[in-house]
């Protein structure tokens, strides 16, 4: 690799939490370590964030007991030659994953990627427009994708019971948010040193900041895999694209 194509890529970094158990997958092994076409998901998360030439750096947060065996996953994997990888131990939330992620980021990283590895199928070139939109200058970035459905805001209930509707968002509106989520570096530590409750991704922690978040285009390939269902569709997303590009 050249010299120029390296300093290119010298000021972003990739944080993968991949520390949570995945319940909705049923019992078994951790959610980023089951198999998707015979190879764990965080691997092929890894070479989504890999495969974007701007990142020279991913950083795994493992389970805490977990880390010396996602370490063995990440040295017994092909991965690319130009991008460096850690692992380090995670924490009880996905909050404290991501802040000891980016409490090893080295010197001059300056835009930080957190991924969740539970989306392994995310194309290249969402990475690649989520870093332009931050290079650009927005703080924050998510990709995300209009709603096809209708969406009912309801008065919760338990055990099954009818649920009151109490608003219809107007669905234009909405997006669905996915990741790479992108930011600035001292933006996102700011906001993890700051925001202590409980938020289900980094740019709502970047929002109570009062800071700005943009949208940029997400993919259909990039959803997240949570239920049996959805690995039955990644598994065909991994054949369709080894059926179109011979891999």
């Amino acid at each position: 690799m050249s010299d120029d194509s390296r300093r290119s890529g010298a000021g972003t970094a990739a944080v993968i939490p991949a520390a949570g158990r995945g319940v909705r997958l049923g019992p078994g092994a951790p959610k980023a370590l089951r198999a998707l076409n015979g190879t764990p998901m965080l691997i092929h998360a890894v070479r989504a964030m890999a495969a974007s030439r701007a990142v020279s750096l991913v950083v795994v947060v493992a389970p805490p007991d977990g880390a010396a065996e996602v370490k063995s996953l990440l040295d017994t994997h092909s991965l690319p030659e130009r991008t460096d990888f850690l692992v380090v131990p995670g924490g009880d939330t996905r909050q404290e994953s991501v802040k000891l992620g980016l409490d090893v980021l080295p010197p001059g990283i300056d835009i930080v990627l957190v991924h969740d590895a539970a989306r392994p199928l995310v194309p290249v070139d969402t990475v690649d427009a989520v870093i332009e939109a931050v290079r650009d200058g927005a703080p924050a970035v998510v990709p995300a994708l209009p709603l096809a459905d209708t969406v009912k805001e309801v008065e919760p209930r338990t055990g099954g019971s009818p649920e009151p509707v109490v608003a219809t968002p107007e669905r234009g509106r909405l997006r669905a948010v996915q990741t790479p989520q992108g930011f600035d570096r001292d933006t996102l530590l700011r906001a993890h040193e700051t925001v202590r409750n409980g938020v289900t991704d980094d740019a709502s922690m970047v929002e109570q900041l009062g800071e700005p978040v943009v949208v940029v285009p997400g993919h259909e390939e990039a959803f997240k895999v949570t239920r049996p269902l959805d690995l039955v569709l990644a598994e065909a997303v991994l054949a369709r694209r080894r059926a179109n590009d011979g891999f």
